[in-house]
């Protein structure tokens, strides 16, 4: 629950989150790099005074989430072409900002090159996330939302994404408990329990696809996004204590939690780390002592990592997103220019 003297923040982080995406959007044209995209995205969030809430991330085509680049700008897994925009390209952009851990979320989808094959599934993206919101009045049970944001998607002839959905939000916490279905989940539904509550701030985020199965899918290795995240399952200091931490992964691991809190990071924000203890190793050292460290971070559940995730039957898909805070008469979007 937020009160009306920290709104102020939240609706700060959601205008810099707005102003990002709808600059860094004519950036998206044929021939320009992915990572060019992603790093210039970060760099409007930290020029107009906030900071990543979690790194900028590109979907291509079939990919649905969960995508940023490595500081080796490595393709994705199964991914068989430059990592470029083509003309045609349905591309997701999502950046998220957060000011004192209050966060804005947003995202859009284009068409690269505005060829106008994917105009109608953009739109049933855009008419699902205000479908999602018109219903978000304290009070409305969950399913009512998820069912208002499959009407307006199978209406357009696509088929809403069922196995991802909206959350919500709450200081230096992305996924904060309440999921926002995106589908005609049905009042029985146990992962969608309970009622849409007064003063709560929610990404909502309905995605859509071509395909039939309306499912998307983790793509292997578990670190296919290049996102990490600290887990709050486990202190630094409980772990020196129980000797599963020497005294430099515990330096690395406190670098980590004070730059990110709980919040995502990217391997290519936190890869550049190592120089400071090792500035004389090369590129090849650094990788393993990168893959032990992680990997050491994981077993302890210190950290955690993301899958990318794309659609299981190849279709494509769309997707927008806004923040809101729920007033007592309605949805406000907090992610507004």
């Amino acid at each position: 629950m937020v009160n009306e003297e920290d709104l102020k923040i939240w609706r700060d982080a959601g205008h810099v989150a707005r102003r990002a995406l709808e600059s860094i959007k004519d950036e998206i044209k044929p021939g320009a790099s992915w990572n060019d995209v992603i790093e210039s995205a970060e760099r409007y969030i930290r020029r107009h005074g906030g900071k990543a809430a979690f790194p900028t991330t590109i979907a291509v085509n079939d990919i649905a989430a969960h995508y940023t680049t490595d500081h080796n700008e490595s393709d994705p897994p199964g991914w068989e072409k430059d990592m470029v925009f083509k003309k045609g390209d349905l591309v997701k952009l999502d950046i998220g900002v957060h000011v004192k851990g209050a966060i804005g979320d947003n995202a859009l989808t284009l068409e690269v090159g505005n060829s106008n094959k994917h105009t109608d599934q953009i739109k049933a993206s855009i008419e699902a996330r205000g479908a999602s919101i018109e219903k978000m009045h304290p009070g409305t049970p969950w399913h009512e939302v998820g069912a208002a944001a499959e009407q307006a998607q199978t209406d357009a002839g696509f088929a809403p994404i069922s196995n991802l959905c909206g959350h919500q939000l709450e200081t230096f916490n992305l996924h904060a408990g309440t999921s926002v279905p995106s589908y005609a989940c049905g009042p029985d539904n146990p992962s969608f329990k309970g009622e849409v509550t007064e003063g709560g701030i929610f990404a909502v985020e309905p995605f859509n696809t071509t395909g039939a199965q309306g499912l998307i899918e983790n793509v292997p290795p578990r670190n296919s996004s290049n996102i990490w995240r600290i887990t709050g399952d486990i202190s630094v200091k409980k772990a020196l204590a129980k000797n599963k931490l020497k005294p430099l992964g515990a330096t690395m691991a406190r670098y980590l939690e004070e730059r990110y809190h709980q919040l995502p990071f990217a391997e290519r924000w936190a890869f550049p780390l190592l120089k400071k203890p090792f500035p004389n190793e090369d590129e090849e050292s650094l990788q393993s002592k990168w893959d032990a460290l992680t990997k050491k971070l994981i077993n302890i559940r210190f950290l955690e990592t993301y899958h990318m995730l794309k659609c299981v039957d190849g279709g494509l898909i769309s997707q927008y997103e806004h923040t809101v805070w729920i007033a007592p008469g309605g949805a406000e979007i907090l992610t507004i220019e």
